[in-house]
């Protein structure tokens, strides 16, 4: 019963599988052994001067996360501070953002998770419904996120996303081209780098079509069309959901979810009920 389950319980029948099935292999603290040992690895115990963090996330030599962990019956939002100290509290690592040394925080009780990128002050903590890969944490660390804002700045783009919100509505009426406004903000966030894989929802498939009309149609300078410099994929279409000329879309190789690389820029547009990559997509790519 949840009333009686240890922090320890939790961790070993909660977490622990959790950080197996995105890709964490778990071992225990060991003093001897260097962290240039380590590739894709959540460390136990890893030691702090505020105290051991229930988990160390390295990749590749480099400690990027750490994790608190609570029982079950506690909620795990309000522990992220003590996770803040944890990564103020780690000795020798490359990282030094306005005294944190550690730059992703993780808080669970193995059933709800919050995470904070605390690389800059003006990111803020959220619920995420699942822990980073290894090789999506490499992924998140690499951009100079400063310079990728200021190209919103320079090209007179959405404010908010230089501002690091993250939710952003636009309120337009019928007819009135929410579809192509969408697309020219989906350029924006690609070529600024701010982005790398955009899922773009809709609710039925003839939309979904639509939208991977408009992604082809749009023009952002002369002679060059979005889907040449960028690819877009789709879920397959039935005859019914293609108005006028019929067309093949491109299916997403399962290879861009499974196993992406840092090169991977592209749109993958599907229906939001029945499509199965859909809430892969959204755990796999967590900075979305």
């Amino acid at each position: 019963m949840h009333t009686s389950e240890s922090e320890r319980r939790t961790r070993k029948s909660r977490i622990d599988p959790k950080l197996r099935a995105w890709g964490w292999e778990i071992v225990p603290f060991d003093a001897a052994r260097p962290l240039s040992q380590y590739s894709h690895h959540a460390i136990e115990e890893y030691p702090t001067a505020s105290g051991p963090a229930d988990y160390g996330l390295v990749v590749d030599g480099e400690l990027l996360g750490v994790v608190e962990a609570k029982k079950v019956t506690l909620g795990p939002q309000n522990v992220l501070t003590q996770a803040e100290r944890y990564s103020k509290g780690v000795d020798k690592t490359a990282f030094d953002f306005s005294g944190y040394r550690v730059p992703f925080l993780y808080s669970t009780n193995g059933k709800v998770l919050w995470f904070q990128d605390v690389r800059d002050k003006l990111n803020r903590s959220r619920k995420i419904v699942g822990f980073h890969t290894p090789n999506a944490l490499r992924e998140m660390l690499a951009p100079d996120l400063d310079a990728l804002g200021d190209w919103f700045t320079e090209h007179a783009g959405v404010h908010a996303i230089a501002g690091r919100k993250r939710q952003v509505l636009v309120a337009m009426a019928t007819g009135t081209g929410k579809t192509w406004t969408l697309v020219n903000e989906v350029y924006r966030l690609l070529e600024s780098g701010v982005a790398k894989r955009i899922l773009f929802l809709v609710d039925r498939r003839a939309l979904a079509a639509q939208a991977v009309r408009a992604f082809a149609a749009f023009e952002p300078g002369p002679s060059k069309k979005f889907d040449k410099l960028y690819e877009v994929y789709s879920q397959r279409f039935q005859r019914e959901d293609v108005e006028g000329e019929a067309f093949d879309p491109k299916v997403l190789p399962k290879s861009y979810l499974e196993t992406p690389h840092a090169g991977h820029a592209y749109v993958y547009v599907c229906t939001i009920q029945r499509n199965p990559a859909a809430p892969w997509f959204v755990r796999r790519f967590g900075r979305l």
